[in-house]
């Protein structure tokens, strides 16, 4: 295929400088995008009457057949393209003539690979949404059958106070929907249609930059040309949003990895979601879990590429850009990948009730109610609390826990205890008596998924 500047130069490109230069390997994914784009530019052409009405229907028709073929498959992307907008230019003007050589009439590649990646992304950005949205389903459902069941709750990976797992559960779905709301608020910022801005200083061509962009879904042209053709921080922001998420996969991938653990013994992974041995015949690995772990610093290194990429750029369009799309792309496929394999393996998890509820009786987790039983009594809270240390303490050494202890032994620490010191650090009490905004009894975790519910429209 012969270059679009071929008349400048005299020399043929070097082979290897043209397989260095090409983009068509992986921006031939954005080939409905571009066609899209171009049918909305056609349009408003013959509607700004610069190019003729029998010149747009042939150009109109051209594009649809070449979309249509594209999309079942009966013509194949030409390897030997400089990037997907020649190819479809060339296809174009090797069917239909000389209008097809009209179409990139008032605007350049530098505003047409802008519009394209935007639009990927904004459609992208949806079919991202749908998939958490799939997950806050199942994680709702979860929370709702584990909302009474109670296991520790962990700060430095120590267990510290009883809460339910419906409510840990309930922490993730929040995640999430801060996930979602970032996918809104990015997709806001990237719906500005660059078409028009051409190669950085507009056109001398009386378009319609406003028809263009209501044509394709965007909530308005961008206000500067410059700032059109070499703008990405719609890229970064989706890269960051899509790093963000796996941040909170891996999180999330990560409890379940050390619940999985004959040490924890919380949940037990279906057959489907976990892997064997080689030659350990008792091992079943989380490998899922782990995997998703591990891809989340892939997404992280698409992001800092991304931001490499542009810290240095001066305005306005460069080759470096190029280097966005396979960032992007990369870390698009990754994250699809990940939530739905991440989603089921959640769904089929098998929950171990009465582990968790094992554990929670140990490592003294009632402590802190303890406390405020004593506090609510009269004592100040920093005796209270010293005094609460010393039953621990002492619990350690003679191998009790406070429910363990008799009535005797709390009084050795304080007159103050009395019978109802046992109603106080039942477990289940601690957990129901949790009743402030947000906190772990049932009823506030029966609370927080109707909210989550109607904030999500599920």
């Amino acid at each position: 295929m012969q270059t679009m500047w071929a008349g400048r130069f005299e020399k043929k490109l070097d082979a290897k400088v043209n397989d260095f230069n090409s983009s068509i390997s992986f921006d031939a994914r954005m080939y409905a995008q571009d066609i899209k784009g171009s049918l909305a530019h056609a349009a408003m052409l013959c509607a700004q009457s610069i190019l003729t009405i029998e010149e747009y229907k042939a150009i109109n028709d051209g594009l649809c057949a070449i979309l249509e073929e594209l999309e079942n498959g009966t013509l194949a992307f030409d390897p030997t393209a400089e990037d997907i907008h020649m190819f479809v230019e060339a296809e174009l003007t090797k069917r239909i003539g000389a209008p097809g050589k009209k179409l990139h009439t008032a605007r350049s590649r530098n505003d047409q690979v802008a519009l394209d990646l935007r639009m990927l992304l904004m459609d992208e950005a949806g079919a991202v949404s749908d998939m958490l949205l799939s997950l806050e389903e199942v994680l709702l459902k979860k929370a709702d059958e584990y909302a009474e069941t109670v296991m520790p709750g962990y700060t430095h990976l120590q267990r510290a106070q009883p809460i339910t797992f419906g409510h840990h559960l309930m922490a993730y779905a929040s995640m999430f929907a801060r996930d979602l709301d970032r996918l809104a608020d990015c997709k806001e910022r990237t719906a500005v249609s660059p078409l028009g801005a051409c190669a950085l200083a507009g056109t001398t061509y009386d378009t319609d930059r406003y028809m263009t962009a209501e044509t394709l879904g965007f909530d308005e042209p961008c206000a500067n040309s410059l700032d059109g053709v070499s703008d990405r921080d719609f890229v970064i922001e989706f890269l960051s949003a899509l790093a963000v998420i796996m941040m909170h996969l891996s999180r999330f991938s990560e409890e379940i990895i050390l619940w999985c653990s004959w040490e924890f013994k919380f949940v037990e992974l279906d057959d489907a979601y976990a892997t064997g041995s080689s030659i350990m015949p008792q091992k079943k690995n989380p490998d899922v879990a782990e995997l998703i772990r591990g891809k989340t610093g892939r997404v992280y290194g698409d992001l800092l590429a991304m931001l490499t990429v542009m810290k240095g750029l001066p305005l306005a369009y460069n080759k470096d850009m190029q280097e966005d799309k396979e960032a992007v792309f990369d870390a698009l496929d990754t994250v699809k990948l990940c939530l739905p394999v991440f989603t089921k393996m959640l769904g089929t998890m098998t929950v171990l009730s009465e582990n968790m509820r094992a554990a929670a009786a140990k490592g003294f987790i009632n402590a802190t109610d303890c406390a405020d039983y004593l506090t609510k009594k009269g004592v100040p809270f920093r005796d209270a609390y010293k005094i609460t240390g010393q039953l621990v303490g002492y619990g350690v050494k003679k191998g009790k826990t406070l429910e363990e202890m008799t009535l005797d032994e709390y009084a050795s620490f304080s007159d103050v205890f009395d019978a109802d010191i046992y109603d106080a650090i039942d477990l289940a009490a601690c957990v129901n008596k949790r009743t402030s905004y947000g906190g772990t009894a049932p009823d506030s975790v029966y609370d927080q998924i109707t909210r989550m519910r109607k904030r999500l429209n599920l």
